[in-house]
């Protein structure tokens, strides 16, 4: 159990934080198929007798690359898409090939938070210690491109290569945490939380610790739910997530209704919020 909270605790830090530019970038559907390609990677490597984390990493750089190059010639969410397909079946197909046992492809998509051993603490703290590197050098040309792309352009930033390195810490990210807690749900702690704490401030300092705040409540409240109730730990995380998610755009829509201010301006999706990004 000292594992288990270690491990999830690296992990959910970096999905807080990475997660923020996720949702930053209106990049969710990207933050799904990378995962999966890693998946699939993970899969080919069971089947071939090589590390797992080899087949991770590879498939999930491999998928980040593609999506971000044929980006540029098409329309990205169609190439993302082509993507999450592809890496799909090409996972099934590993996966009828394979004759493991189905605990172990079971954790592929939906983790093994609770059956970690002691030896991948270590290979983890130091995959999400470079992906949280990674956030701090590329922080300014990262957020500055978030938010106002034209703006980056102006200024010099060169955002075609920034959204290449985003993309690449992506899949780092993914490589640290698909074999804990798998791809589906390492999909969830980037999304659901920083979308909540979106949701309730804009300056992106406060917002991205609020976004680790909450993966950490929920990757915490997970493990103990799932322990005590032997519930899968996928289900907690999915429900919690959702409703951090619902009480920050409830707490947006108060926020709307008592200054009085525009639903499009104030805690919405779709349009841009003010953000400060020096």
């Amino acid at each position: 159990m000292t594992t288990t909270w270690e491990v999830a605790t690296i992990v959910a830090v970096v999905a807080g934080v990475v997660g923020f530019f996720v949702v930053m970038r209106g990049s969710s559907f990207v933050a799904h198929a990378v995962p999966q390609s890693a998946f699939a990677g993970a899969a080919g490597a069971s089947l071939i007798g090589v590390s797992t984390i080899f087949g991770l990493g590879v498939f999930a750089l491999v998928a980040a690359l593609g999506i971000g190059w044929l980006g540029k010639r098409g329309r990205h969410d169609v190439v993302t898409a082509l993507a999450v397909v592809v890496m799909l079946g090409l996972g099934s197909l590993f996966l009828s090939w394979s004759t493991e046992y189905a605990p172990a492809i079971y954790s592929l998509l939906f983790g093994e938070v609770l059956g970690v051993s002691g030896n991948e603490v270590g290979l983890t703290a130091l995959l999400g210690a470079v992906s949280i590197a990674a956030v701090v050098v590329l922080y300014r040309p990262l957020l500055l491109s978030s938010v106002a792309p034209d703006i980056a352009e102006a200024k010099g930033v060169r955002t075609q290569r920034v959204e290449m390195m985003f993309l690449v810490l992506v899949a780092l990210t993914a490589t640290m945490s698909v074999p804990v807690v798998g791809a589906l749900l390492m999909f969830t702690l980037m999304v659901g939380p920083p979308a909540a704490a979106r949701s309730v401030v804009d300056r992106p300092g406060a917002a991205i610790a609020l976004s680790v705040a909450i993966a950490l409540l929920t990757v915490w409240a997970s493990i103990a739910a799932s322990y005590r109730t032997n519930w899968p730990i996928g289900f907690f995380v999915g429900t919690i997530s959702a409703v951090a998610y619902l009480v920050g755009r409830s707490w947006a829509w108060w926020r709307t209704r008592r200054v009085g201010d525009s639903p499009a301006i104030v805690g919405s999706d779709a349009a841009v919020r003010p953000v400060e990004v020096g």
